[in-house]
């Protein structure tokens, strides 16, 4: 059911009206804030082709995790200007239930942070109480302990543990919550130290135009949200050219302070916290 929904979502974002042509000096810069590699789509596509299609779409940057994190090193070698790398806990997609009870993640994840540098932990998929279960609370004291964010495909209930865990966390909240306006603004105004990418969402922006619900949400912060495409499936890398220009599209119905914001300046700022050294560097 979850997979047909979100293919759902993505023929909606994928037949949403984009605009023609954009001049070079009208192209907004963009970050992706929710990009995966992982192991099934090596072989599917090649690193130098995966790269070939984020320089295509003109991306200032890309977030990216895998499963297994090879896939995160493997693009970060190959364009450590482009990459932005996060640690996703699974070592295989078979592990995105049962990692929060398997203490060997924590071997994992602590290996991995000592051998590599990362500006967060996640994406990860984590409902409800089992965010209270000791692997998830030690993970939220890894990132403590290291100044990484919190990548978290979760409800809301589980982002609230996990800020219990860690009143000063810093969460991006993968999907929004997959949440209404309201929902979403009821977090935002209790963990200010909570952000929001807006992967597979297509219900703000259709026809190249914010929905006016999102569009108060976006004005009321504006430096909370980011955008991202989500390749959970190896197929879904050939649609990240299209889905910048449909993000471009619904951008530009925003005044260009708040554009810039969402489209990039948000994801800066959100890097820029971290222990991972990256620093906001000026506009060509």
């Amino acid at each position: 059911m979850i997979r047909r929904t979100l293919l759902a979502i993505a023929l909606l974002a994928a037949t949403a009206p984009v605009r023609a042509q954009q001049s070079p000096a009208d192209v907004i810069p963009l970050i992706d804030a929710h990009v995966h590699y992982s192991h099934d789509a090596w072989d599917y596509l090649p690193t130098q082709e995966a790269i070939a299609i984020l320089r295509r779409s003109s991306l200032r940057k890309v977030l990216v995790s895998s499963s297994s994190d090879d896939g995160t090193q493997k693009l970060f070698e190959a364009a450590p200007d482009l990459i932005v790398p996060e640690l996703r806990p699974y070592r295989r997609r078979g592990e995105l239930s049962s990692w929060v009870r398997d203490d060997s993640i924590i071997t994992h994840m602590e290996a991995r942070l000592a051998k590599y540098r990362y500006v967060g932990i996640g994406e990860f998929h984590l409902y409800g109480a089992d965010a209270d279960l000791p692997v998830p609370k030690r993970m939220v004291a890894l990132a403590k302990q290291h100044r990484l964010f919190l990548h978290a495909h979760s409800d809301a209930a589980a982002v609230q543990r996990l800020f219990v865990h860690d009143p000063n966390a810093i969460v991006l909240w993968a999907h929004s919550g997959f949440d209404r306006p309201d929902a979403v603004r009821d977090m935002l105004k209790r963990y200010p130290n909570l952000w929001a990418d807006l992967a597979f969402r297509s219900d703000h922006a259709s026809s190249g135009k914010v929905d006016p619900e999102w569009r108060k949400l976006f004005e009321e912060f504006p430096e909370r949200f980011m955008v991202g495409t989500d390749t959970f499936t190896p197929e879904r890398w050939h649609y990240i050219e299209e889905h910048a220009k449909w993000s471009r599209a619904w951008l530009a119905d925003l005044p260009r302070a708040l554009a810039e914001k969402i489209a990039y300046r948000n994801a800066e700022a959100l890097f820029a916290r971290t222990g991972y050294g990256y620093k906001v560097p000026p506009l060509n």
